[in-house]
């Protein structure tokens, strides 16, 4: 009876393990080492990172800071276009020494309809000088203008493929398609920032950068 019982028990703990395995061959995320203590992370982008349209306490790094426990560096510029970022991000990078940046840029230079091949190379040229650096990338997807914000736009997709990025690509255009979340035509409100502090949270988690 004993011995059924370990055998039982044995069979249990196997199986829990299978899934477990399972579960891990089904997540397609890409890793980022996990974060240590005292860790900054940079958040590098325009006004939707500035917090454009929120107090300074509701931009989504205020709140990504308080959800995570790391210092989020807000280095949002609103108005700033990809280039102007591009030439930007080095002496940031040198200053903070960040374990993580994120990057969520470009939405001006679709606004004002710049060349997606000059937006794409600035972005890339930021997530080259990044990783000189040996510092990870989690890459946030910006959505197309238009009268509704539904899809991101598709470079950002292949920037993140090309590079094996950890990618977020649902959660601004969520928030933007929907009035509530929003402060005018382009920026979230409090509760839209937070939404997207909350994607990144569980995002960062995903991604083994959190426990």
């Amino acid at each position: 009876m004993l011995r059924s019982a370990h055998t039982h028990s044995a069979n249990s703990v196997l199986l829990l393990a299978c899934i477990a395995w399972l579960c891990a061959c089904t997540d397609n995320t890409p890793r980022i080492p996990r974060l240590a203590e005292n860790t900054v992370i940079l958040a590098f982008g325009d006004s939707l990172t500035y917090g454009t349209g929120a107090s300074e306490n509701q931009s989504y790094p205020a709140v990504l800071s308080q959800l995570s426990g790391h210092t989020v560096i807000n280095a949002g510029i609103p108005g700033e276009v990809s280039a102007q970022g591009r030439e930007r991000l080095p002496e940031l990078l040198d200053h903070y020494r960040p374990q993580l940046l994120l990057l969520c840029h470009g939405g001006n230079d679709l606004l004002r309809r710049i060349n997606s091949t000059i937006t794409r190379s600035n972005l890339e040229a930021m997530i080259e000088t990044a990783r000189q650096r040996n510092i990870p990338v989690l890459l946030i997807g910006v959505p197309k203008p238009g009268l509704l914000f539904l899809d991101t736009a598709e470079f950002y997709n292949q920037i993140a493929e090309k590079y094996n990025l950890v990618y977020e690509d649902k959660i601004l255009p969520d928030v933007e398609s929907d009035n509530a979340l929003k402060s005018d035509q382009i920026h979230p409100n409090a509760e839209g920032y937070q939404r997207i502090a909350a994607a990144l949270y569980q995002l960062l988690t995903r991604s083994g950068a959190l426990p």
